[in-house]
């Protein structure tokens, strides 16, 4: 019996460190921004266009892009939004905003949860910018979900502050993704 239970043992361990294709379905992702001003907080939503991920668990290394349409912002307020897009995005001249993850530190597991930390590539407004954000996944047969919170420093980054005498806003959006999608082995 124990040869038995160490066989299934190994086999577990070794299906663990196979290469995950992770799809991104964008109906079931969601892009969450929110900023702060002086009198009330600002909330919006980008959507997500498309991403591919493809995670070795054994080294960490993580390949692939998402891609989010600068276009499709919106908080709710034409206005704000207009300004948005022409003054601080400038989305017509930048129309989407990628990330390109290279590695994942802390290991992901094939089933249940994992708290890990992605590195990669933010692509906005024409510039890259080198990133490592937290990350809780959670993997299931044929299924994962990764849930994403991080700040953008924008100004800092060289887009516009959209500020005004009477309105100040934050130099940073914070940034809520949740991501959704089938797995394969390939």
């Amino acid at each position: 019996m124990s040869v038995a239970i160490t066989l299934f043992a190994i086999a577990g361990i070794r299906a663990d460190a196979q290469e995950v294709a992770l799809q991104v379905d964008a109906q079931h992702s969601t892009v969450n921004f929110t900023l702060g001003d002086a009198l009330h907080t600002v909330r919006g939503k980008f959507q997500l266009k498309e991403g591919a991920l493809r995670l070795d668990p054994a080294s960490g290394k993580l390949t692939g892009e998402i891609v989010v349409d600068a276009r499709s912002g919106e908080s709710g307020s034409g206005m704000r939004d207009r300004k948005m897009h022409k003054e601080v995005l400038e989305s017509d001249r930048y129309p989407e905003i990628r990330f390109r993850p290279d590695h994942v530190d802390g290991g992901v597991t094939t089933q249940g949860k994992s708290a890990v930390r992605v590195h990669g590539i933010f692509t906005i407004h024409g510039s890259d910018h080198e990133l490592t954000v937290p990350a809780e996944v959670q993997m299931a047969p044929g299924y994962w979900t990764a849930t994403i919170h991080f700040a953008i420093p924008y100004a800092q980054w060289g887009m516009k502050n959209p500020s005004t005498m009477f309105l100040r806003v934050s130099e940073s959006v914070d940034i809520d993704l949740t991501a959704a999608g089938s797995t394969t082995h390939p």
